[in-house]
């Protein structure tokens, strides 16, 4: 019966395909253009709007495996990936899916035919039906019941009803929905039919759902009644870890062919055997296992670890490997290693693994070398929080600092509350919870509503079904078109006169504005009508399908139904045009150079410069800044013809085009090329490279962890650009009176700089020491309060510096003591607070030198033993100098 998970993959689909089902590949991880979702959670993601009608494909039928990601809410709980066999962040979901076609009965039928080719014994399945729930008016589903009797054979015993919690599905509130019937399979030696709905045991033994079949045939309504669909629907789902245990007589999904590669890789780099236990070395490897494939995909796909959204998700889980392996004893970076056999293991079914595999080796290994040192850093802060609680009397670690730790250094709470015993602490548990789950609410995708206001959606509506705005500004910057909507400060008006409202959107049949989207900005020009005249100030785009004209109505009226002259400001369009092209030959440039892994994170193109952001992990040098210009200036110069192509999805494949994972893309797409760049894009570009002028970078920086950004211009933006430079240079040459010799006439004044602040330097350490006979008479100065030396001071020093080195100079000369030094520099107030390392356990720096800030109208902290503080009321530095002395006294 043990097959290999590639060939379950691969007879699912033919076995489908052989049942006339188009095998579409999977869908990006990161599901596209969905704001309900952050990740694809299932295989019907992609064909979402295929079930609700908005898309049509040309078959109805179709399979897949899809890439699926479920780690938050009640699909997962990232702390249950590593002690449970079946848990995980990262699994592929086999689907069949019928789009108006086939119904219960060939769905039912197709998934015990499959089961059957599969070999698997009867005796240990299972099946369930919807049992129908009287509270909510929902019917029992006795037809799938009878259809199970009919096609499985199994006994009355085996074919369970089950609650709508169970074997009920809804796409949301409202909308299509329908019952389930699930696959179970039994793991373990004896089959025990009465703990059938209970946990598995720790040894993976018990019932788990193999497949579940969604039968889509009701429309439910905002009242809560249901009507049958006019086309029902299926929706299948099986997760290719679970069938594959059950074929390799597996009760852990981490023993078979997709995960055990992976924890042999964890296990030899730690240098530990994995016994497939819940101890605690095994329970690590798992867990770098799992989240190993997670981070590799979503790499592949450009995603970066960072502190929001997705990118928050993919550092959470990145961080949690990297911490299992510290826990294992593995000092040296070690995630990319992994991350690569995921890349080697999968490659095949998903080609952008292996084609970005050193872009995910790159990241992994900086986000690890970045995480390692804050955990050290974690340590010492936890080291920190010690201090200050026993100096406060106090035995407990306050939650959110428990959190703070776990969230942003990788301390999970056991290990925090290890650290803690050994100390002689406790930790606030219902704190840590609190701050954990608004961490949850951060990371889970909130989502907002598909249906955008609600007057566009009317006005798209209102011009007929399968209609919207004509774009026809690729061919003319000028046309004639009917007005069908005027938006008077969010209200749809038949009319409007001039200065009749303060925000005024206007809609057309068709338009030769572009609304801005894919980066490109929106147009500006003029609408005009029978003595009206309309500035467009911009054109956008808020729902798909319609281009609304914002703008201002200079004089006359405008009423639906007009017939209306456009015209775009064509200099600024030129313009844009220029940017815009020059970002695909830009992209393409820095893929020569950087390496195959830069991606397309965003980009901004207006008339006057244009941005690009992208994936890549370091700054760049001068020297490839200067190649890539010189790539992108060549390809200018050849005038190379900008040719646009509408294509099958297919076809622009073939082509190599490229195409940004997370965007939508329909069966044809408008293809792009231009000199070497093939790039899939809807916006507006030249007619020829040579259009855009000289392109020249002008700035270049980080945005995010592992992604850049450049600025630059072209055409008359380089020109102006230039001019400036050039402006500059003569200004500072006349001011250094330097002549044609300025780098060396500023070269000779950097150094007399530098000279001169060293003279400074000198004489700030002086006025600080006055020499040994001075820094006597200022430890003269100390008070004795409660057996502890104290010393309290003004100093003309301003120097920060100078003044933290002074006033350890003081408490290393007083012994165990405690030095307080200030100043007032540019106006404000400063402050140096040292404690000897004998006394902090008694008094700490940070806790003294607050109330002492806030005396001059500031705020300040640091370490136990060195802490500074400033402030705005200069007036009032004695009053606090004078208080370190009763502050001390108070602590006793």
């Amino acid at each position: 019966m043990s097959q290999t998970s590639d060939d379950v993959r691969r007879s699912f689909l033919d076995f489908f395909k052989g049942h006339d089902h188009e095998v579409v590949p999977s869908g990006p991880a990161i599901a596209p253009n969905d704001p309900t979702l952050m990740f694809a959670n299932a295989g019907m993601v992609q064909f979402k709007d295929v079930f609700t009608g908005q898309d049509k494909r040309p078959y109805k039928r179709a399979t897949s495996s899809q890439k699926c990601i479920r780690i938050s809410g009640k699909h997962n709980d990232l702390e249950n990936v590593g002690p449970s066999p079946r848990h995980h962040t990262f699994f592929e979901m086999l689907g069949n899916f019928s789009f108006g076609d086939y119904f219960k009965e060939e769905a039912i039928v197709f998934a015990w035919d499959f089961i059957r080719l599969l070999d698997i014994p009867q005796e240990r399945l299972c099946v369930t039906y919807f049992e129908g729930e009287a509270e909510r008016n929902l019917p029992a589903d006795g037809e799938a019941k009878e259809l199970w009797r009919k096609v499985s054979g199994l006994p009355e015993e085996r074919i369970i009803g089950c609650p709508a919690s169970e074997n009920f599905w809804s796409m949301g509130d409202t909308g299509p929905c329908g019952p389930c019937s699930e696959i179970h399979y039994y793991h373990g030696p004896e089959i025990d039919l009465a703990s059938f709905g209970g946990d598995q045991s720790p040894e993976g033994y018990g019932w788990v759902e193999i497949w579940n079949l969604v039968f889509m045939q009701f429309e439910r309504h905002a009242s809560g009644a249901m009507d049958p669909l006019p086309a029902p629907s299926i929706d299948t789902g099986m997760g290719l870890e679970r069938i594959v245990a059950a074929l390799q007589g597996k009760t852990s999904n981490y023993d078979t062919d997709l995960l055990r590669a992976l924890v042999d890789k964890a296990a030899s780099i730690a240098g530990k055997p994995y016994r497939g236990s819940m101890d605690q070395d095994d329970v690590s490897m798992r867990v770098i296992a799992d989240h190993s494939r997670l981070t590799a995909v979503l790499l592949a796909e450009g995603v970066m670890p960072d502190t929001n959204g997705r990118e928050y998700v993919l550092r959470r889980v990145m961080r949690r490997a990297i911490r299992h392996g510290h826990r294992l004893g593995i000092e040296k970076p070690f995630l990319h290693d992994v991350a690569l056999e995921v890349t080697r293991l999968m490659g095949e079914q998903y080609p952008e693994l292996r084609e970005r595999a050193d872009h995910i080796a790159t990241v992994c290994e900086q986000e690890e070398v970045r995480f390692r040192r804050t955990i050290e850093r974690g340590l010492s802060l936890l080291e920190n929080s010690f201090g200050e609680l026993r100096a406060a009397g106090k035995t407990e670690l306050p939650g959110d600092d428990a959190f703070r730790l776990y969230d942003t250094y990788g301390f999970p709470l056991d290990l925090t509350e290890v650290i803690c015993k050994e100390r002689g602490f406790s930790v606030d548990e219902p704190g840590y919870d609190a701050a954990l789950e608004q961490a949850r609410e951060r990371s889970e995708f909130k989502g907002v509503e598909r249906a955008v206001e609600g007057v566009y959606r009317q006005v798209l509506e209102s011009m007929g079904e399968g209609a919207g705005v004509a774009f026809c500004g690729y061919e003319r910057d000028r046309d004639e078109a009917k007005l069908v909507a005027i938006i008077a400060d969010g209200s749809s008006v038949r009319e409007i006169a001039a200065d009749a409202a303060s925000s005024v959107e206007l809609v057309f049949d068709r338009t030769p504005f572009y609304g801005e989207s894919g980066g490109q900005v929106g147009d500006t020009g003029t609408v005009s009508s029978d003595g009206a005249t309309f500035d467009v100030q911009d054109a956008q785009r808020p729902i798909a399908g319609l281009v609304v004209h914002r703008g201002v109505l200079r004089d006359g009226k405008l009423t639906v139904g007009q017939t209306c002259e456009l015209n775009i400001d064509v200099a600024r369009r030129e313009a844009i045009r220029r940017n815009h092209s020059a970002t695909h030959l830009l992209h393409w440039a820095l893929r020569q150079v950087l390496g195959e892994h830069v991606q397309q994170k965003g980009s901004l193109v207006g008339p006057d410069r244009l941005r690009f952001d992208f994936t890549h992990g370091q700054p760049m040098s001068a020297e490839q800044i200067s190649r890539i210009e010189d790539l992108v200036n060549q390809r200018i110069l050849r005038n190379a013809p900008v040719k646009t192509e509408v294509l099958p999805m297919d076809e622009a494949r073939k082509r190599g085009a490229m195409m940004l994972f997370g965007e939508k893309y329909g069966e044809t797409v408008r293809v792009l090329s231009m000199a070497e760049s093939v790039e899939l894009c809807g916006g507006t570009h030249a007619r020829a490279t040579g259009e855009i002028g000289l392109l020249k970078v002008v700035g270049e920086q980080g945005v995010a962890a592992g992604v850049r950004r450049i600025s630059a211009t072209t055409g008359e933006g380089t020109l102006a650009h230039l001019r400036e430079l050039e402006s500059i240079l003569s200004k500072a040459a006349e001011l250094t009176k330097a002549g044609a010799d300025l780098p060396g006439r500023l070269e000779r004044l950097v150094a007399n700089e530098r000279a001169l602040e060293k003279q400074v330097a000198a004489l700030q350490k002086k006025l600080m020491t006055g020499g040994a006979s001075g820094i006597d008479d200022l430890v003269a100065k100390a008070r004795d309060v409660d057996g502890v030396k104290v010393l309290s001071l003004r100093t003309e020093v301003t120097d920060r510096a100078a003044l933290r080195e002074l006033a350890e100079r003081l408490r290393d000369r007083l012994g165990d003591s405690i030095v307080l030094v200030a100043t007032e520099a540019d106006g404000k107030a400063q402050m140096v607070l040292t404690v000897a390392k004998a006394l902090t356990g008694r008094h700490q720096a940070g806790n003294l030198i607050r109330p002492l800030a806030q005396i001059v109208g500031g705020s300040g902290g640091g370490r136990p033993d060195m802490a500074q503080a400033g402030g705005t009321d200069v007036g009032k530095l004695d009053q606090a100098l004078a208080a370190l002395y009763d502050q001390v006294q108070a602590a006793g």
